[in-house]
């Protein structure tokens, strides 16, 4: 006898964790432990999707073990050579770590507030063991705040990076008509596969100088930026803001590099929606030339902090 009962179909993100306080809402998903939406008094404040919908250019995705990309996936720690899957195969890359696609389970829910955890297993191209939890907490003068957490629960030294990958949207319909502002004198040159190039230049004179607020306009960025400068309160505050509204985000202490980029490579639809500000403890590729890699030592456990609130005008 066949059985013919149809199961409850499952959204691609898995379970769907709801969180409010105040005019914000949240929802963070099992998959990856994924912000899939952020909103105040209903209104988006990040580039969002469906639950069924896998989440579009890394969209609210958290990276760990690295953020951003590793040339040709290899690299070296401790005099060992390491060959990572090419997840990103059209330009030969492993790109933003191995926890995104991962199931992460609940560990704490209560209204404002969801705690997921995640154990990352050693496995071909990264033997280590990583022990991982993220909270998303609301707050309603403060927004979202965003703490991960990473122990090395194995036996042997970790190489180890976190990012996260928010879309900022102010309300405009197109990045053009927001400016944005970036607490940033350095840029990082890159090639076409994404793959530093050189070090760290000197914002001035570039049309990578934000510093002050000013139009986007037609400017392309898909480049990381460093030598922040932090606010009185220790963190480092980036804002999008349009005739819509003002919409912040702000990077903890740990992370010395942030991420822009306009979605110019986006597909239909989302292509210079919303601008991606992420925040990263290192630059692209880490694992390759050590900058800013951390390496955990067994028992050993480091938190970072972000977030993003709506500013009033």
């Amino acid at each position: 006898m066949v059985d013919m009962t149809k199961l409850t179909s499952i959204p691609l993100t898995g379970a769907q964790f709801p969180i409010t306080a105040g005019d914000y809402t949240a929802t963070v998903t099992e998959l990856g432990a994924g912000l899939r939406e952020l909103r105040y008094r209903d209104r988006p404040v990040i580039a969002d999707y469906g639950p069924d919908e896998l989440p579009p250019g890394a969209a609210g995705q958290l990276l760990a073990p690295w953020p951003n990309r590793i040339d040709g996936g290899r690299y070296f720690v401790g005099g060992t050579s390491y060959q990572l899957d090419l997840s990103e195969p059209a330009h030969g890359n492993a790109i933003h770590g191995l926890t995104r696609w991962a199931v992460w389970q609940e560990a704490g829910y209560s209204p404002g507030t969801l705690r997921m955890r995640h154990m990352l297993y050693g496995r071909p191209g990264y033997p280590f063991c990583l022990d991982l939890s993220a909270e998303y907490r609301l707050s309603a003068a403060d927004g979202l705040q965003v703490s991960v957490t990473a122990s090395n629960a194995g036996s042997r030294p970790a190489p180890f990076g976190a990012g996260a990958h928010p879309y900022l949207t102010a309300g405009a319909p197109e990045v053009d008509e927001c400016e944005l502002l970036l607490p940033a004198a350095a840029w990082l040159p890159a090639d076409e596969r994404g793959i530093p190039r050189g070090r760290p230049q000197d914002v001035a004179g570039t049309p990578y100088d934000f510093r002050e607020p000013r139009p986007v306009s037609g400017t392309r960025i898909d480049h990381a930026f460093t030598a922040l400068t932090p606010s009185p309160d220790g963190n480092t505050w980036a804002e999008v803001s349009c005739a819509q509204g003002r919409v912040a985000l702000w990077a903890g202490q740990g992370y010395r590099w942030l991420q822009v980029f306009t979605g110019d490579g986006l597909g239909p639809g989302r292509r210079r929606r919303a601008i991606a500000i992420e925040p990263m403890t290192c630059p692209p590729n880490a694992f390759v030339t050590g900058t800013d890699l951390l390496i955990l030592q067994p028992g050993d456990s480091i938190t970072y902090a972000w977030g993003i609130c709506v500013r009033q005008s």
